[in-house]
């Protein structure tokens, strides 16, 4: 059982670190409106994983390739309209009168939203969490749920760690704050081209 914990751990250590469309907007959030308004969005691939370990595991390797393709394309149109929030947010930043937070509720249905529209999950769970899911609950359901509280475990402390440091580092001075938001709306930007590319015609980048 042990090993299935270090596993998921391993694997949710892996997700946190990976530079993607949720860290964007993770980073964009909680530069514009602080860790305590975006700490709830670290549980959002709790709730945003629910339906996807559902069909994966059901459909374990059998998804189409086409299905995977037009979740890219959605994706990457919903990454760039947080983008273009995000560049609003920069160009009109004055610390003086900072645009109106969103609800907690409201940050968490986005970050839900991005997570599952986000092809990686998907992939992750019918290439390589998904079986080994299925091969743990096999062997013993207690396999399979240390597998998976070792991973959300760590994503989810992992996220909210990367929340409050992103939140933190806003204190230093509004300049930081405007760069931080900056640098997440050209990295929403950039994920969402990619998505939109892979997506339309097919192609995958490695960086």
């Amino acid at each position: 059982m042990l090993t299935y914990l270090f596993l998921g751990a391993a694997f949710g250590f892996a997700a946190v670190v990976q530079p993607g469309p949720m860290q964007a907007y993770l980073i964009s959030q909680a530069a514009s409106h602080g860790w305590r308004r975006t700490l709830p969005a670290a549980f959002a691939p709790l709730l945003s994983d629910v339906p996807v370990i559902a069909v994966t595991v059901l459909l374990l390797s059998r998804m189409p390739p086409g299905l995977t393709q037009w979740l890219r394309v959605a994706g990457g149109v919903f990454v760039l309209y947080l983008a273009f929030g995000a560049f609003r947010t920069w160009r009109a930043w004055n610390p003086t009168a900072a645009a109106p937070a969103p609800s907690k509720r409201r940050t968490l249905l986005q970050a839900v939203t991005v997570n599952l529209l986000n092809p990686n999950p998907w992939l992750a769970w019918s290439l390589v969490m998904g079986p080994l899911l299925l091969k743990g609950w096999r062997q013993a359901p207690a396999h399979g749920l240390a597998l998976l509280a070792g991973f959300y475990s760590v994503m989810v402390l992992g996220t909210a760690s990367t929340i409050v440091l992103c939140g933190m580092a806003g204190k230093l001075g509004s300049g930081i704050n405007r760069i931080l938001i900056g640098l997440s709306a050209a990295a929403l930007a950039l994920f969402g081209c990619y998505l939109l590319w892979t997506g339309a015609f097919g192609a995958r980048i490695d960086f």
